[in-house]
């Protein structure tokens, strides 16, 4: 599991500042300014990043037997900004939360 919860962590940061960027600076350039060249770069990449986004939050849901739902709402915290961030540490939050601690072995 902790494989592929680290490749999560790494694509939700990505996917959430790729579409940090496309929103708070491609959008603006686009409809204020009539410069569609970041909206047309970064929207491609946040949309072939997202469905990197998918495989990874489905790859660990499978692994850690999430219900439904919880995937769902994951995958779908990728398509609001800032949220996945917010995701990311609340999976890890749930995966660390729930993972037995095997105690330390004392020297002696």
């Amino acid at each position: 599991m902790g494989g592929a919860l680290t490749r999560y962590r790494v694509i939700a940061w990505i996917v959430g500042v790729a579409l940090v960027v496309l929103v708070l600076v491609g959008m603006p350039l686009k409809y204020g300014f009539d410069n569609p060249s970041v909206v047309a770069v970064v929207g491609t990449a946040h949309g072939w990043l997202y469905m990197l986004y998918l495989a990874a939050t489905f790859d660990l849901s499978r692994r850690v037997d999430w219900p439904l739902k919880r995937m769902l709402l994951v995958m779908l915290a990728g398509t609001v900004p800032f949220v996945s961030f917010y995701a990311e540490r609340r999976v890890s939050h749930w995966l660390t939360a729930e993972r037995p601690r095997t105690p330390e072995p004392v020297a002696g």
